[in-house]
């Protein structure tokens, strides 16, 4: 995994610096900034299960339909 820092911009997306982080660094942020939003980090609808199906539709290649390794 490559290093990479994101940062929140107020009223806007998050925005990826050029300034390294380490994989910690990040597992941090998602869970304080999952914290502060009052989300939770497991059970349904949880940061975990959240992060989770980001991760597979973007390995299926941003189709939220498509099962992920289709076609390969």
């Amino acid at each position: 995994m490559s290093d990479t820092t994101i940062e929140q911009i107020p009223g806007g997306e998050a925005a990826v610096e050029a300034v390294p982080a380490s994989d910690e660094q990040l597992v941090e942020m998602l869970v304080d900034r999952a914290r502060c939003e009052g989300l939770q980090l497991t059970g349904e609808g949880g940061l975990l299960q959240q992060l989770t199906k980001r991760v597979l539709i973007r390995f299926a290649g941003g189709t939220p339909g498509k099962r992920p390794g289709a076609g390969r």
